[in-house]
């Protein structure tokens, strides 16, 4: 195992969007990155081996880690690739869904600094696409669609983050 195998990543802030909300897209955008961060703020702290534990039996491949980097595909998938139409590789390639699997160089920094960077990805593809546009690679969605989509699997996943938390070190909350 790498040296890097300790590596925690720290806390990032988070705001809850406002509740006046008049601009579609911004709202959306809002609350994605509120829940972006709480990913993010739910593996700050451990270890890699708390991060890369799979300790429910019914999910063997389910760890806190295996979450953000399925987030990492997610986001790269239907925001950047399906919804922008950006020219990136997927990060699905294969069957069963690799983007939950860990490698011995993932530790709580690395791949929360790979799911940061495709935030950037995401919202560059966006720009200046309105959610009543069709998505840009298949048009078979709207990005209005894609987006509640993302936003779903994301506050999904999130829970299993609060459930994975709590069993690594009995931290619960938000």
């Amino acid at each position: 195992m790498s040296n890097t195998s300790s590596r925690v990543s720290e806390p990032v802030d988070r705001s809850w969007p406002a509740g006046i909300a008049e601009d579609e897209a911004g709202i959306q955008w809002d609350f994605l990155r509120f829940l972006r961060a709480t990913a993010v703020n739910k593996v700050a702290g451990l270890t890699r081996e708390q991060a890369a534990a799979t300790p429910l039996p019914a999910s063997p491949r389910m760890s806190a880690l295996g979450v953000l980097k399925h987030l990492t595909a997610v986001e790269r998938w239907w925001l950047s690739i399906e919804a922008g139409g950006a020219d990136l590789p997927s990060l699905w390639e294969g069957s069963p869904d690799p983007s939950w699997n860990l490698t011995e160089d993932d530790d709580p920094r690395s791949i929360v600094e790979a799911y940061r960077g495709e935030w950037a990805h995401s919202e560059k593809s966006l720009a200046g696409i309105s959610p009543g546009e069709r998505a840009r690679r298949s048009g078979e969605f709207t990005v209005r669609w894609v987006f509640a989509h993302v936003l779903q699997e994301t506050a999904r996943h999130v829970g299993h983050l609060d459930i994975l938390r709590e069993l690594a070190d009995g931290t619960v909350g938000e």
